[in-house]
């Protein structure tokens, strides 16, 4: 279990999006932004959907993903690797429900994706670039 430190939630915090990368069944490669997310826990990333119709029959066939955070200002980031999973009632889901409706009222929520993270690698451009860090 790769841990997510106090550096990693602060700039997942004031993040202006999330990338969130998934293959197809065929191995075509979907990298999709997302508004809605947060860490959610030690080792998760809670993502909201709203829309993501293809990124959530992607992951049903292969939960296999990848989210990047970064924060432009620090010149920052991290992309954590794991395995997703989609959630339509509980916890997570109201709490992706809590975020959608706080920001765009307008907006539903239609699922919440939650990663386990299982490894974590800097993206802060530089020589540590692509580095394992957790």
């Amino acid at each position: 279990m790769a841990k997510i430190t106090g550096e990693m939630k602060d700039i997942a915090a004031k993040t202006k999006g999330f990338a969130l990368a998934t293959v197809t069944k065929g191995g075509e490669p979907h990298v999709i932004p997302v508004g809605f997310g947060k860490v959610f826990s030690d080792d998760e990333v809670l993502l909201v959907a709203v829309f993501m119709r293809k990124t959530l029959e992607n992951i049903q066939a292969n939960p296999k993903v990848a989210v990047s955070v970064w924060d432009f200002d620090g010149l920052k980031g991290y992309e954590f690797k794991g395995i997703a999973r989609i959630e339509t009632a509980g916890n997570a889901f109201e709490e992706g429900v809590r975020m959608v409706k706080s920001m765009l009222p307008q907006l539903d929520a239609r699922a919440a994706v939650v990663v386990k993270i299982d490894s974590i690698y800097d993206v802060t451009p530089g020589p540590e670039a692509g580095k394992l860090v957790g």
